[in-house]
């Protein structure tokens, strides 16, 4: 897909989520409005220089994923590059209680912004709502809280697009073929980004009538997971022309099934963006030929949010000023062609 790359230090540094997803930025809007102005002579933006003292505090699920370390890892590099900046992360935990409680010991320390990247948004919310009423500005991090008042910001990927971008890719390489069939491995069901991204891939698929998806399976994003039912989708299914998996981690036991089963009879379009996939897409010796991305780098950005909250300052290059209260990463898809570009983001 076709992105404008940030080449750019200046301002807020959006390059990391731009480099791997190019940001959309939506409802600038502020809590407290600063006192009118004519923004090219008033508006205050971050830049790499540093500026007043920030301690960020960093909450997120345990990193029992490979994406999910990479959340981790972009947050704790993007703070480093600060010299102003401190960051307070915790530990992190699935447990809603457990992380409910880091929370407040980060509110209790009086940090200055808080990301959060709850475990369940919903479940959540409440501890978001007391952060914003102690006066602790919150950047969401990609799984949303039930009310948009326990945030200031919230930046996230697009599972919807992710879906629609894969179900526009394969749509695409199949649009000239007879009675195509495709397949999904589809993530934990009961989650609703799962359900995010077969929408966005069934209404893709929709836009070419000669292709119809004759089977799915959901996996938990697990590779043990994903080699299972992969395994089932073969015996199921004995000709197919494309394959969806939803998650790169899993998607390494899928290919494992392929491979024991003997099938290069299609093609597979992966999700996420991890450099496990991106390296087989560039050496281009097996099923697999693309990857939809869900960028980690998103917790770079919230970390540039939150120093500029911290600082009192809003987005370069942007008129407004104050930052965004919405920022929706692009799901851009990798292949061979664009691969060494994305290579760098890709999270292991």
């Amino acid at each position: 897909m076709p992105r404008i790359p940030v080449t750019s230090r200046r301002g807020l540094l959006f390059g990391a989520a731009a480099v791997s997803a190019g940001a959309a930025l939506t409802a600038c809007t502020s809590n407290e409005p600063k006192k009118a102005g004519t923004a090219a002579t008033t508006a205050a933006a971050a830049d790499d220089k540093p500026g007043t003292p920030v301690t960020i505090g960093f909450a997120g699920p345990q990193a029992d994923h490979g994406w999910l370390n990479a959340i981790n890892q972009n947050a704790k590099d993007r703070a480093a590059k600060y010299s102003e900046v401190t960051l307070e992360i915790t530990e992190g935990s699935n447990d809603t209680a457990a992380q409910i409680g880091q929370i407040q010991t980060l509110i209790n320390k009086k940090v200055d912004v808080l990301v959060i990247l709850p475990a369940d948004g919903k479940a959540l919310t409440q501890v978001g709502l007391q952060a914003m009423k102690a006066g602790i500005p919150v950047i969401n991090l990609d799984r949303i809280f039930a009310s948009p008042q326990a945030y200031r910001c919230w930046i996230g990927g697009d599972n919807y697009g992710m879906g629609l971008n894969a179900g526009r890719y394969i749509g695409e390489q199949l649009k000239d073929k007879p009675d195509a069939k495709v397949v999904e491995l589809a993530g934990i069901d009961n989650l609703e980004l799962t359900r995010q991204r077969t929408q966005g891939f069934d209404d893709a698929l929709k836009n070419y009538p000669n292709i119809k998806k004759v089977a799915r399976q959901a996996a938990e994003f697990t590779v043990e997971s994903g080699q299972a039912k992969m395994a089932q989708l073969l015996q199921a299914q004995k000709q197919f022309d494309a394959l969806w998996n939803h998650d790169d981690d899993q998607g390494v036991g899928a290919l494992r099934a392929i491979a024991q089963a003997g099938r290069d009879d299609f093609f597979m379009v992966g999700g996420a963006g991890s450099k496990a996939a991106m390296d087989a897409i560039k050496a281009d010796n097996g099923v697999l030929k693309a990857t939809v991305l869900y960028p980690p780098t998103m917790a770079a950005s919230a970390i540039d949010l939150a120093r500029a909250l911290g600082q009192k300052k809003g987005v370069s290059g942007m008129s407004e000023l104050e930052i965004p209260a919405s920022i929706t990463l692009y799901s851009a898809v990798v292949t061979k062609e664009n691969v060494d570009e994305y290579l760098p983001t890709g999270f292991i």
